[in-house]
């Protein structure tokens, strides 16, 4: 059976807390002095990105480029760092952060008053255009939330959700995305076992997580009424444990939401 929230809250303290160190082949946890760095890597990683545009390159910003939409998309990366530096778990690896994960423990997320108030993601309230505005707030989060319940059912309170993972291009193929998953569910899986919940923007990354365990579970699509909807595939690792024999296995009884 995977962990109770009470329980996952107090491996995460014990177990990550202590930042491990700067090292450019070692994950490490990264704190509130690392997210301007983190969150310049996740930019870079998700420039040519639709999700990550979604509400960004919409018909009323005045025919702005990606490049004159850089300032702001680095800006809502920086507000998301700072909230799951706060609420979750970054991870870095490389000599400057090259590599970033963001992880959501069980029962946790940054969508709270208090979160939005204190990294500032208020104010993408008045930097959005009126489409922008409608897609991140009325569509994106809704969107996203919903699936994930859907999706996981009566596991959602228990699923370690990969939020964001990105390596700058300049780093690819040094096996850190590896490490960087690796990190989080060896010990998921060592401590007893739990899903872990994640959204591929990106179909040539489908394959690359299904060798970390995960499996496709759906696929959903942003702006469905738009000219480009935007595809998004779900996908679940089952919740694992070790056997006596060292193989990981999914947990007996383990069952997820229907498509």
């Amino acid at each position: 059976m995977a962990k109770t929230m009470s329980s996952t809250i107090s491996w995460t303290t014990t177990i990550f807390s202590e930042k491990l160190g700067h090292r450019s082949d070692k994950v490490r946890v990264c704190g509130i002095e690392d997210y301007k760095a983190c969150a310049r890597s996740l930019a870079e990683a998700f420039y040519d990105d639709d999700v990550a545009f979604y509400f960004l390159d919409v018909p009323d910003n005045g025919g702005k480029t990606r490049e004159e939409l850089w300032p702001l998309h680095l800006e809502i990366l920086e507000y998301i760092v700072c909230a799951h530096i706060h609420n979750g778990l970054v991870l870095s690896i490389g000599e400057n952060h090259e590599g970033v994960a963001l992880w959501m423990p069980p029962g946790k997320n940054m969508d709270d008053w208090y979160t939005i108030f204190r990294t500032g993601m208020w104010r993408l309230y008045f930097k959005l255009t009126a489409e922008g505005k409608k897609r991140y707030f009325g569509e994106f989060m809704e969107v996203l939330h919903q699936t994930k319940v859907n999706a996981l059912g009566e596991q959602d309170n228990d699923a370690w959700y990969l939020v964001y993972i990105g390596v700058t291009p300049s780093a690819r193929g040094r096996g850190y995305a590896r490490k960087l998953v690796e990190h989080v569910t060896d010990k998921v899986d060592q401590e007893g076992g739990a899903p872990c919940y994640l959204e591929s923007s990106h179909i040539r990354n489908v394959s690359m997580y299904q060798r970390f365990g995960f499996e496709k579970h759906s696929r959903v699509y942003l702006g469905e009424q738009t000219e480009k909807p935007v595809p998004l595939d779900i996908m679940i690792r089952p919740a694992m444990t070790y056997t006596k024999t060292g193989r990981r296995m999914s947990t007996v009884g383990y069952k997820l939401g229907s498509k």
